[in-house]
């Protein structure tokens, strides 16, 4: 029995260009499907312009030239769609249709067509024609809005969370539920995928507290965007910072014991073992405390309030980190299994032994790639670098032609 081939003999037409479409076909050909880049003669893919950008996101695939608006280049399109699984576009709507290779065009000759259209707004509805990137994919999302610290304005990010997250690998997964469906029955889809609702769809944290609380909270506040002491970015002493996730009360509690006697009697008072406060009656009462958060919980639906009460906690820990360099927390807490890391710049990270242990950056003409963030137990194929404009005609179209006898 031979083993999964994963995405052999699945071939994709790519007439997507720039970011979401290539990083969307960038895993399939990881995947080992051949992707066949088509780009106009003259000049082909923007992204050529911005080299390295292009080197990454096109590995793997092959080039071939054609212009849609001329009809020998049409025809040798349509030949090749005849015995191809995918086409990705990235057009705005309508624009196949007026090239003469839209949807429906492509289905009457190839029933077991997977048609992937990659776009800002969608297929339909009244944005479906204006034109957009990442930025605006967010805003309208309503996820830029809650992206930024308390009081201050939305917070541009350097990931390109709309084109990537909620593009290109939700068409990447679209196109193959597609394919699986095609096999099985012989029939070929749509699959029409938004930016702006691919960014809308990984908000639940965020709809979770309007179905709850009937409003969200501000920005910067919310139990994962800055309201808890815990759960927060920190400065250090050589002006790097740390990012504290220990948001469960024991990860939380071994932090406070590991920094212990450099935390002010308030918090210390939060630690197993401690003495908890007089009673009434004036006797003490003793035992531990498990949730430094239980009386919190009562605060959820209050985030304002919630935010005033564990301002002083927040306070402390953020005079505590500044006591030592961001590397030396790091060497000191690295064991504790207490959920705090280093905040790394991207060349640090590129060294980093879990990435490296991962095999996460592969070797691309002497210069740094990303790896599929995959694993499979069996074998991936090795992406050759990203090909020359029309590197591929000869071989395509070559190949188009044979396909092209047979038939006949």
């Amino acid at each position: 029995m031979s083993g999964n081939s994963l995405l052999a003999g699945i071939r994709v037409l790519d007439l997507s260009r720039l970011l979401p479409g290539p990083f969307c076909s960038l895993y399939l050909a990881q995947m080992g499907a051949e992707v066949i880049k088509i780009e106009e003669p003259d000049g082909g893919d923007y992204a050529r312009g911005m080299r390295e950008l292009f080197a990454q996101v096109n590995r793997g695939k092959k080039s071939v030239t054609l212009d849609l608006r001329v009809d020998a280049d049409r025809e040798a399109f349509l030949e090749l769609v005849d015995d191809a699984d995918v086409v990705l576009e990235s057009f705005r709507p309508g624009v196949m249709d007026k090239l003469g290779c839209g949807y429906a065009t492509l289905r009457a000759r190839n029933p077991k067509l997977v048609y992937a259209a990659l776009t800002g707004y969608g297929q339909t509805g009244p944005y479906r024609d204006w034109a957009g990137h990442d930025l605006n994919y967010l805003a309208l999302a309503g996820v830029l809005e809650q992206i930024g610290p308390a009081g201050g304005a939305p917070v541009q990010s350097n990931l390109q969370i709309a084109d990537l997250a909620g593009g290109a690998l939700t068409c990447a997964l679209g196109i193959l539920a597609a394919v699986i469906g095609a096999r099985s029955s012989g029939q070929g889809t749509m699959v029409d995928v938004s930016m702006m609702d691919g960014a809308l769809a990984m908000m639940p944290v965020a709809l979770a507290s309007l179905r709850q609380d009937g409003s969200l909270p501000p920005r910067g506040a919310g139990l994962l965007t800055g309201l808890l002491p815990n759960y927060r970015i920190y400065r250090c002493r050589d002006g790097r910072y740390l990012a504290v996730g220990a948001l469960e009360p024991k990860f939380f509690l071994r932090l406070l014991g590991v920094l212990g006697d450099q935390l002010p009697a308030s918090l210390r008072r939060l630690l197993p073992g401690a003495r908890r406060k007089r009673g009434t009656s004036g006797a003490k009462t003793s035992g531990t405390n498990k949730d430094p958060f239980a009386s919190l919980d009562k605060l959820l639906g209050d985030p304002r309030r919630a935010r005033l009460i564990t301002a002083p906690i927040r306070a402390a820990l953020a005079g505590v980190f500044m006591t030592r360099t961001r590397d030396q927390w790091t060497a000191l807490l690295a064991d504790q299994d207490c959920c705090v890391t280093p905040v790394l710049s991207l060349d640090e990270v590129l060294d980093n032994e879990q990435v490296r242990a991962r095999g996460m950056i592969e070797d691309d003409g002497g210069k740094p790639a990303f790896a599929l963030p995959i694993r499979f137990d069996v074998p991936l194929p090795r992406c050759a670098p990203a090909p020359a404009l029309g590197a591929d005609n000869d071989e395509v179209l070559a190949r188009r032609n044979q396909s092209a006898r047979r038939r006949s």
